[in-house]
């Protein structure tokens, strides 16, 4: 699905589920890494994540659509926009768009560095490198070595 297939199946999704018309522009951006797309309050504009579609079809694509356009079409009528407000959440739910999207990588997969507490050898696994001066374990806090780098 190319970015003209996406603006037209998101034109059709705004229609038929919010009954208003998607006047901005919808596209791929490959850059997004964890979130399955995003509605960009100075444009107006969304992006989703392609791997979505390459990994889960056409039905994640969708939902991500629905749920962006809720921030959409509540941000353009001045009312509650973010995940936490009321307006956002009864909106989300009455079109069916999901609070969460299915994860294209693992925290597993993503984590570049791994610890082990030298006392009870317990394993933790970071996406990002932590101060081994300030960190201790959490199970018996102790003193954390780094084993391995992913990067």
């Amino acid at each position: 699905m190319n970015n003209l297939a996406l603006q037209s199946l998101t034109e059709s999704i705004a229609i038929k589920y919010f009954g208003k018309a998607f006047k901005h522009e919808v596209y791929y951006n490959k850059r997004l890494r964890t979130t399955g797309g995003r509605y960009i309050l100075s444009s107006h504009n969304i992006e989703i994540n392609p791997k979505q579609y390459e990994m889960f079809g056409e039905k994640a694509v969708i939902d991500i659509i629905k749920h962006e356009l809720c921030h959409y079409f509540l941000h353009l009528a001045g009312e509650g926009y973010q995940h936490r407000d009321k307006a956002f959440k009864s909106l989300s739910a009455k079109v069916g768009a999901p609070r969460f999207c299915t994860p294209t990588e693992s925290y597993q997969d993503r984590a570049n560095y791994k610890y082990r507490c030298i006392y009870c050898e317990q394993e933790f696994i970071r996406i990002k490198r932590v101060n081994l001066e300030k960190m201790r374990c959490g199970r018996c806090g102790g003193i954390l070595k780094l084993l391995q780098t992913r990067k």
